[in-house]
């Protein structure tokens, strides 16, 4: 039989196409290739391999198998495997896609403007004015000696009132009977200071991170001495007592008992020091229980009631305890966070301020306690978030709180309406928005005090005003404008003046640094 021939299959035109873009591709590898032969020399021949001593065998010895709870993934790349579809379209020429497919993106070389490249979308509808916030440079560090407000920012103040104020404060002199260095009102860091309330003299009170009480008479007489270069000026005459055995975080000096001095401390005990008995002793009037570590960060007390004192402490709690009595404090807990700094307003001592690490400012009424055990607590009026921890919630006379905050601001809130509130009040979320807002350094770190605002008790020129430290070894005083109206500094200060206090009524200032010595301007 004859053999039956097949058909021989016909090659489409795709097909013939392919197979001549190959051949074409594969001569021009070859040409490229013996043309490469031709210009470079060939490889240097390798040289032979130095015998080697044998080594002794090393018995090894067995790991254990250790199996994978999860499969490792793995590149496809360093394995040496491709994708067949990836490579046919490679060697594919571009006239055989169809014409809508989408090119390859090319890197974009010229400069961006972001307002212009903004990703679409609900999550980000922030625009370009978001990225201050996500993307903040590194703070600038203290300068120490670098001023922030001087003479020129005095003479372009248009206010003439203002200008008047801030030529008075600025007006004021660092203490020169003795050098800062002379002046060590107590051993270790300061963490709390205060005026008494005298105007007969500057009567500085000081407490340390140990504990020690240091007292400081500005007003004594450096004792005469020989007009000998070599003679030694005698020290001034310091008092320091080792009252707590922890840190004494708070001063209370009540405006109607003249004679009594109030200190608190992470020893999370209340004492008083009766400054009238012929023997001065400092006496405890509060403490928790023998096995409670209630570390007690602000204490406060109404000005036209020396009996009930009001205390934060570093667990969240606020305290009000009447010292007639023996009885337990009655403790709210306000916070989940440490509440470093609270205070009452000294018109409506019914309301208070708290500063908190949950990064919260918030205003409390003790006109209104509910709740019962743990969920007992007074009426929160409003509060404030900031974007980092509140150190401090000061309550001026006037109404306004100043609070200071690890965002470098010390914020300024108008709540000069706060006498005239009643039961259940509530704050409109506008009015809860700070009235000023001022930048300033607040970063310590480890070794400085935490910077906190404290406004002036009862000033008699009338104008409400608050002093700070300045990491830059200044004092700053702010009105309640938020206007600053002094930088205070003076020769031989060495350190940050981190805690700084106003005279309650006299425009005297104090600082106090990290080596327990006091910066004193009059």
């Amino acid at each position: 039989m004859p053999v039956k021939k097949e058909k021989k299959e016909t090659v489409s035109a795709f097909e013939a196409r392919r197979l001549n873009n190959i051949k074409t591709n594969n001569e021009i590898l070859k040409d490229l290739s013996s043309t490469a032969a031709k210009i470079a020399p060939p490889p240097a021949p390798k040289p032979q391999p130095r015998p080697r001593p044998k080594r002794q065998p090393v018995e090894k010895r067995e790991q254990p198998k250790r199996e994978r709870a999860v499969a490792t993934r793995a590149s496809s790349r360093l394995k040496g495997e491709t994708l067949a579809k990836r490579e046919a379209e490679d060697l594919a020429p571009a006239s055989l896609f169809p014409p809508d497919r989408p090119a390859k993106k090319a890197r974009v070389n010229e400069d961006l403007n972001l307002g212009d490249i903004l990703v679409e979308g609900r999550k980000f509808a922030n625009g370009v004015d978001a990225i201050t916030g996500l993307v903040a440079l590194p703070r600038l560090g203290a300068e120490p000696g670098v001023r922030t407000f001087d003479e020129d920012d005095i003479k372009e103040t248009t206010d003439e009132d203002l200008r008047r104020m801030r030529e008075k404060m600025n007006s004021l002199e660092l203490y020169d009977k003795w050098a800062v260095n002379d002046i060590k009102i107590v051993p270790q860091r300061i963490y709390s200071m205060g005026f008494h309330p005298t105007e007969e003299k500057p009567l500085i009170f000081a407490g340390d991170k140990e504990g020690a009480m240091g007292i400081f008479d500005a007003s004594q007489e450096v004792l005469e001495v020989d007009d000998d270069e070599d003679a030694n000026i005698p020290d001034p005459v310091i008092a320091a007592f080792k009252t707590h055995t922890r840190t004494i975080s708070s001063f209370h000096f009540p405006l109607t008992d003249l004679k009594s001095v109030y200190t608190a401390s992470y020893d999370s005990s209340i004492r008083k020091l009766d400054l009238g008995a012929g023997n001065p002793v400092s006496v405890q009037i509060f403490s928790p229980g023998d096995d409670d570590d209630l570390p007690i960060s602000a204490i406060d007390m109404a000005q036209n009631d020396a009996n009930i004192m009001i205390f934060s402490t570093l667990s969240g709690s606020v305290g009000r305890y009447d010292v007639r009595t023996k009885d337990d404090a009655e403790i709210w807990e306000l916070s989940d966070s440490k509440i470093g700094g609270f205070s009452l307003h000294p018109h409506a001592p019914h309301l208070f301020a708290t500063a908190s690490l949950d990064r919260t400012m918030k205003i409390w009424d003790m006109r209104k306690v509910s709740g019962k055990g743990e969920s007992r607590h007074p009426a929160l009026i409003e509060e404030h978030v900031s974007r980092l921890s509140v150190s401090h919630a000061s309550w001026s006379p006037g109404g306004h709180i100043a609070t200071s905050s690890y965002d470098d601001t010390i914020k300024i809130f108008d709540f000069s309406d706060a006498t005239s509130w009643k039961v259940g009040h509530k704050i409109k979320e506008k009015e809860m928005k700070p009235s000023s807002i001022v930048k300033h350094n607040n970063q310590t770190g480890r070794w400085v005090t935490i910077l906190k605002p404290q406004w002036q008790r009862c000033p008699t020129d009338g104008i409400h005003k608050f002093a700070i430290g300045n990491m830059n070894r200044f004092v700053d005083v702010y009105d309640a404008n938020g206007e600053q109206l002094a930088q205070l500094d003076g020769e031989g200060i060495t350190a940050v003046p981190a805690v700084a206090h106003l005279h309650p009524s006299q425009n005297w200032v104090v600082g106090g640094t990290a080596s327990g010595k006091v910066c004193l301007w009059m």
